[in-house]
């Protein structure tokens, strides 16, 4: 097999994202293992989780090696004929399955290949937890989930490897003494057995292991964050002049003629609102040359999100960096795409048409706060962590991009942006942790994600299921066919034509 090399980049910007590190293999050769390895190694230094490094690995190749088993388990079963939910046919098949298999190995293997089970690893780290996941793609049985559920049990009465080694393991699975003995590696590490558990769901079996983040991190993480946003609380007020506009927008007693009137008095605003009015987002038949034209075709929810656009431009800067002007047109991309997927999947609902595309062009917000952090604020955290003796690698990772999602939100907060472009910054990373509008949020996720699909700075399987399932899209293929026909669009309003 050709030799895979560690993406370290790639693995720390997971990290950073809480984008899920995913490995699938069909035989899990040695080179997979030592390849799992490494990449387990960098996740969790990066993390500052390197010390967990020996006791998880030997977690994850035991559910590992088991998951191939219960590939093995199936080939066999169907070779011989044999039903393996049938209680009787099941024992008769268990008394041969070890030797017949281990004596022509390669056979099974190449069986298990071909009927497409696999073995997926998992690695992410979400929230206040680290996740570590082993998936294949044939669902435990009843007797089998009785059988693990059994060697777990016995695992919690055992407080040594001593004790366990005295013990007579079951002969027929081989998975006993195993499942055991990574108890007691997740008891070496503080954790209790609530923290690791199997189920089948989905057409897979998964067997899950959940690590609670280093507490003292956790809080110096918060502490941190909170600084910074006290110090973000220094930025201005969102613009007076686009305040006053969005009030006139919310008086039911406005009248348009009022709102265009008011926009039309800075001429700076109302080349740049024109400028976006005209673009492929609105989709207009003719260009639009005038303010009270455009507002009565985009509609006043349209006009206030472009404004929030505006002003949040304004007051973080433009693309007067290299490093920013790559943070917003990765911004514009994510828009055009979130406004591009809901056009298409969801043309019923034109308010959310306006608040995906605003949401998608500000969602890096927090990103694009620090490449504008001002060289005295920088010092002002420095002397910050080593006053409360925060490391100074927090701070880096803040920078890097942890957290920035929550930064952002808070600035949305700040300057009042309505409830739903805040949920679409605060959980663009973390669909599934939204519990409010989670269209706009699904829509800025997803087109974020798709920005990292065409570039291979993410797979398939990375992307939350349920984000790709709310615009029923089901395999890579018909993900990278919608990517190209947004890709060309893109390329085609950025070149003016």
């Amino acid at each position: 097999m050709p030799e895979l090399v560690v993406d370290a980049l790639k693995i720390k910007k997971a990290a950073h994202n809480a984008i899920p590190l995913t490995i699938t293999t069909y035989t899990l050769p040695h080179e997979i293992e030592m390849y799992m390895e490494q990449v387990l190694e960098v996740f969790l230094s990066e993390i500052g989780q390197k010390k967990l490094k020996d006791y998880l690995i030997y977690c994850l190749r035991e559910l590992a090696v088991n998951a191939k088993k219960a590939n093995t388990k199936r080939v066999y079963f169907q070779e011989r004929n044999l039903n393996i939910d049938d209680s009787e046919e099941y024992e008769e098949g268990m008394k041969y399955f070890k030797q017949e298999t281990l004596d022509n190995i390669n056979h099974y293997l190449t069986l298990q290949k071909e009927a497409g089970f696999y073995i997926k690893l998992l690695f992410q780290a979400k929230g206040s937890v680290i996740l570590l996941e082993v998936r294949n793609n044939v669902e435990i049985n009843q007797k089998e989930y009785i059988r693990i559920h059994d060697k777990l049990a016995r695992a919690r009465t055992y407080s040594s490897l001593e004790e366990v080694m005295g013990q007579v393991v079951d002969p027929t699975e081989g998975a006993g003494l195993g499942l055991v003995i990574l108890i007691l590696m997740l008891k070496k590490i503080g954790l209790d057995e609530e923290c690791f558990d199997i189920w089948a769901e989905g057409g897979e079996t998964i067997a899950r292991i959940t690590i609670p983040v280093n507490a003292a991190k956790i809080e110096n993480l918060s502490l941190l964050a909170d600084e910074i946003v006290r110090q973000i609380n220094r930025l201005p007020q969102f613009p007076e002049n686009v305040s006053s506009i969005q009030r006139l927008i919310t008086d039911p007693k406005s009248q348009m003629v009022d709102i265009a009137r008011q926009i039309a008095m800075d001429p700076a605003m109302t080349a740049d609102l024109l400028r976006m009015v005209n673009s492929a987002q609105f989709m207009l038949a003719k260009k639009v040359d005038n303010i009270p034209e455009a507002v009565k075709l985009v509609g006043l929810r349209g006009i206030r999100n472009l404004l929030y656009s505006y002003g949040t431009q304004k007051i973080l800067g433009g693309e007067d960096s290299p490093e920013k002007r790559e943070l917003w047109q990765h911004s514009y991309r994510t828009a055009f795409y979130a406004y591009n997927l809901t056009r298409n999947f969801k043309p019923q609902n034109r308010e959310l048409l306006d608040d995906v595309y605003v949401g998608g062009m500000l969602h890096d917000m927090g990103k694009i706060v620090f490449s504008s952090v001002h060289p005295d604020l920088l010092k002002h955290i420095r002397d910050f962590c080593v006053h409360k003796g925060i490391p100074d690698q927090l701070f880096e990772e803040l920078s890097a991009g942890m957290n920035h999602a929550e930064i952002g939100a808070r600035i949305a907060e700040k300057w009042n942006f309505p409830e739903s472009l805040i949920a679409a910054i605060r959980f663009h990373h973390e669909p599934a942790l939204s519990q409010e509008h989670k269209e706009v949020v699904n829509a800025v996720y997803l087109a974020n994600a798709m920005t990292e699909f065409e570039v291979g700075e993410m797979s398939f399987e990375q992307i939350d299921a349920q984000a790709l399932l709310d615009f029923s899209i089901t395999n890579a293929t018909q993900l990278q066919k919608i990517i190209n026909q947004f890709d060309s669009g893109f390329r085609m309003e950025s070149s003016g034509k």
